[in-house]
This record gives C-alpha cells, structure tokens and sequence, in this order.
C-alpha cells in the first residue's frame, strides 16, 4: 500500500474519534502523528512495528494499527467505530464546512442518519438549529449534497477504460470483431461515464442474450433489460452495462450514430454532399458495411470517435485541413510532477530514472511553492538543496535532463508567492491556485490574469481546479484566460490527473486557434502518475490538438531553447 492510501485511513479513523467525543488529547496526538507521517519519504508498508515505533509521534498502538493496515487494509479500532456509525453519517464527514463535532450534534440532537435527512434539514431550515450553521454554511451543504447526487452511478473514464475494452474482447470472441462495437461515452472518452454501451449485430435477439450469458465479466439485470437491450453491469461493481441488438442493414449507421455527440449529429451535410439533410438523419436514412464506408461516401478523412464532438472537424474537414492528431507517441517529455521534496511519494531521483526509463527526453520537477504547507511546499532552502541535486543528477543521467521548475501557488491577489530573484532561478514556472477556492467569476477570472501577466510565469496550471465528481471548479471566463495567456506567451496544461482533466477539452480548440501551445501534465505525485499522460491525450483528441501545438511534444533542444529564451527576456 502507498503511504496516502495509509493516511487516509487513519485520518477516517481520526475524524471517528472526534465524531465519537473521544478524549481530545488522544485526537490530538493521532491527528499529530498524521501530520508528521504525511512528511515521510519512506514507504510505511516496508516498515516493521518497531520501525513505525520509532517514527515521530508514533506510540505502540498506533504503530500496530499501521503494521495491521498493511497487511488487512483495514485495522480494529476502525472497523469498531465503523460497525456503530451509520453509514450516512459516515459519508457526511467527507461534507467541507462541518467537522466532527458538528456533525456529532447534527446525529444525536437533530436524530439526522443520511445525507436524505441532512439535505431536508437543510430546505426546512432545522439545520440551523445545530450551533455553528447558518444560512452560509446551510447553502454550501446543499450545494455538496447536489453535486454528490449528480455524480451517483458515475465514473471516471481512467477507471472503465480497461474494463471496457476487456469486455468488448469477449464480445468479439464470441460474435465477431465486426459484430461486436464498443459505443457510447467510454468510446468517445469521455471524462466521466455513466454506462458503458455496446451494440451487437444481431438477428435473433433470444440467442444474443444466451451467447452473453457466457460473459462472466458482465452480470445481468433482468429487470431493467428489454426484448433487444441487454442491461446489467461489470461484475461485482456498480458500473452500469447496455448492450443494444441492431440488423445488419442499420448496423454500421447505429454503431455511428451511438458513437457521436450530438452537436456533432446535428451538422447539417449542404456544404459536403449538397444534400440539406443532417448527418443524424443521413445515417439513418441509409444502409452501410461500416463506419468506413461512411467516410468514403462522404469524402471526409476518419473521424475517430473522441472527436465527433461537433467543435473542430467539420471546419477542418471544409478546409482541406484534417489534423493529424496528438497521439500518445508523440510525447517526447513530462513537466508539472512531484517528489518527496514536497508531497510526492518517490525521491527525485527515482521520479527521474524512471522518466527515462519510460523513453522520455526530459521530466520537468515543479514541487510544490512554500504557500502550500500542507503539501509540505517548499522555502528557499529546500530550493537551493533541490537544485544542486538535480544538477548532479544531470550530469549522471546526460543526455536526459531534468528541468528545475516550482508549481507556484497563486495568492488571492494574483501574485507569486516567491520573490523575484527565487522565481529567477527556476528553469520554468507552473502557476496554480490552491487556496481560496471560493471565488466569483469576475474574482477568479482576474486573479488568474494577474498571475498570466507575471513574466515568469510559463504555464498555467489546472485553470478551474476542479475534481471532477469530487468539487466543482471556480466559475472562470475561459475566453479571457485563453486570451490572455497568448497575449503574454504562457503555455496552459491540460492536466492528465483522471480527477482534474483540466484545461477541459471544450476549450482546447479555442487556445490552438488563439495560438496558444498547450503541455499534457500529469501532476504526477508517484512513478506510477506518469501513467496518467494517456488520459491527458485523450483530452486533447477530443479538442483537436496537434503535435505541433503540444509544448512537451517537443524534442529537448528545442524545449531548452525555448525556456532559455523565455527566461533570457525576463532578465533583460
């Protein structure tokens, strides 16, 4: 287990004990020892008991709890708290604004159990009645409960990627690798996935559904399934599953059709084949042997299916003009990753061997700014020790390099939070908010810009800070950021994190034709982070980026050309 999967149980498990009115100087001395094990470079789970015993704040019992943790993925004293909390109050510990003791007396003095009853409390207006909870408060907990109820039954395309394609293999085994197509949200990539879809070339609906029954990785749900869909999910989850049964004669058009969004389906085709018909009602007014065909009796290059979004490939195809778009290969380096100077789980060293061993040219390092405490960020003397380090080991792994970077956290007014000559001695600079999320548009939109217009800023980082299914973004004018990062040459990443995806792919198109160059990140904060750049060019598909306007497509001379340039203007 890694150290945040640890952590993150004892930090339940330290909320219990508040939410328990357990005695508060045992709260204190386990929240102490969370602090001080989230500073550890060292894996935990390597560690024996008499190890973690002499780990800072740590006493025997809680050094059994983390022997056991490593080993149960659980321990004791959390499955007893469990097992007398209702579940509901259990999920309300994870509500921003309330802590324990708040939600102690929501449970036994207002007798509220699940976030059904909080969320009544909170419309008839008897959660005010709990001491600490006004209108403010009582807002923002509506505010959670909707977005929570609005992400139910969701999923992150990172997390159904796999299982999609290995259930589409079993569907072809059986039927046929051209009778059997993925669809849906989970083909076109989507950020989020609600079911994923399949549709099966079929004329006899009864012997589909037998021949499916012999998918083990899908489990039915009867009630819900019809003569010709076949409804259920994956296997021992709740990821829904629908499998939909056409002839062969509307086939390829329903595999299509099920593969596009709709701003995409509604193009009208005058301007392509002189028919005033949509491309909706064309596929379904016709009879195709596959989506190929489509494309040829349209005279139109393939258009995958992440980017039949209706934002680019029409004018593009008017034009002459069909990008050839970024692809996982053409990534020649990583900027934006951590290492155990701030938050990271894996040592400098180790983040960069292994970017190197993964065939890349260069990793840009950008730790986390000292604002950032509790990412353990860094002061001018962690700077000073991170730099030497990198350049002795860019002189032992040559002709890889290591660029040094910071991810600097934007402060409430737009500014930096080093002064200029530390900024100076940064190779580049990622600029970030992290705190003080709550903002209105005009508020947001302009500490952003204020960040943009500071000349050592050479991207942007995460631009809405949202986590997806988790927190909505701030509310920004993505035009005004877009226009003010190519007025003043910033790069915007696309940040790969599966839970961020972050410039959105709704907005990709707009910076390229502004001129904007945009760097796949994957805010890496362990090895295994690098893997996460996938998803990063996913978005950017869907968004019709290029190589050409992918900073980290760049080869190294040319990406050290450019930041030494950047850099050389700024000390002019």
């Amino acid at each position: 287990m890694e150290n945040q999967e640890i952590l993150k149980l004892l930090k339940l498990n330290a909320k219990l004990l508040e939410l328990h009115d357990e005695n508060p100087f045992k709260v204190k001395a386990y929240q102490s020892a969370i602090y001080n094990l989230d500073k550890l470079s060292v894996l935990l789970a390597n560690l024996s008991v008499s190890d973690l015993e002499k780990l800072p704040n740590v006493g025997k019992s809680l050094a059994a709890a983390l022997f056991e943790i490593t080993n149960k993925r659980t321990f004791q004293e959390l499955e007893n708290f469990l097992a007398i909390t209702p579940s509901g109050v259990v999920e309300m510990l994870s509500i921003k604004g309330i802590g324990p003791k708040k939600i102690r007396r929501i449970w036994k003095d207002l007798k509220i159990e699940n976030l059904e009853e909080l969320k009544q409390a909170c419309l008839n207006g008897s959660i005010t009645q709990v001491k600490g909870i006004g209108d403010k408060l009582q807002e923002e907990i509506l505010e959670f409960l909707a977005f929570k109820e609005a992400s139910k039954g969701k999923s992150f395309y990172s997390d159904v990627e796999e299982i999609a394609l290995h259930i589409k293999n079993d569907l072809q085994l059986i039927f046929g690798e051209e009778n059997a197509k993925l669809v849906g949200e989970a083909r076109r990539m989507m950020e989020i996935v609600e079911t994923i879809q399949y549709i099966i070339n079929g004329n006899n609906a009864y012997e589909v559904f037998e021949k499916i029954k012999t998918v083990k990785s899908i489990e039915p749900n009867n009630l819900l399934s019809s003569p010709f869909i076949w409804r259920g999910c994956v296997a021992n989850t709740e990821i829904k599953v629908e499998i939909k049964i056409y002839q062969s004669a509307s086939f390829a058009s329903q595999v299509y059709l099920h593969s596009a969004g709709k701003k995409h389906l509604n193009q009208n085709l005058l301007e392509f084949n002189n028919q005033n018909i949509s491309l909706y009602n064309y596929l379904k007014n016709n009879s195709f042997t596959s989506e190929t065909q489509i494309f040829e009796n349209l005279n139109w290059p393939e258009i995958h299916a992440e980017s039949r979004e209706g934002l680019f490939e029409f004018e593009a195809i008017a034009s002459g003009k069909y990008p050839d778009l970024i692809r996982d290969a053409h990534l020649k380096g990583i900027f934006h990753n951590h290492s155990t100077y701030s938050d990271g789980e894996h040592t400098l060293e180790e983040m960069a061997t292994y970017c190197k061993e993964l065939g890349y040219e260069y990793l840009g390092i950008s730790d986390h700014s000292k604002t950032a405490n509790y990412a353990k960020g860094l002061y001018e003397n962690a700077i000073l020790k991170q730099h030497k380090e990198i350049d002795e080991l860019n002189e032992r792994l040559t002709p890889f390099k290591i660029f040094k970077g910071i991810e600097s956290d934007i402060l409430g007014d737009g500014s930096l939070d080093y002064e200029p000559d530390v900024l100076q001695s940064f190779d580049f600079i990622v600029a970030s908010i992290h705190a003080n999320l709550k903002m209105d548009i005009e508020k947001a939109t302009g500490r952003l810009i204020k960040a943009i217009e500071n000349p050592f800023t050479t991207m942007l980082g995460h631009p809405t800070g949202r986590l997806l299914l988790r927190r909505q973004g701030y509310p920004i004018n993505h035009a005004k950021i877009i226009e003010a990062c190519a007025a003043n040459g910033v790069i915007i990443e696309i940040n790969a994190n599966p839970w961020r995806l972050d410039l959105d792919w709704r907005w990709v198109n707009y910076a390229i034709n502004k001129g904007v160059m945009l760097s796949i990140n994957p805010d890496a904060h362990e090895m295994v982070g690098y893997l996460d750049m996938h998803f990063g060019v996913c978005v950017g598909r869907k968004g019709g980026l290029t190589k050409e306007m992918t900073f980290n497509a760049l080869p190294l001379n040319e990406v050290k050309g450019y930041l030494d340039n950047r850099k050389s203007k700024i000390v002019a």
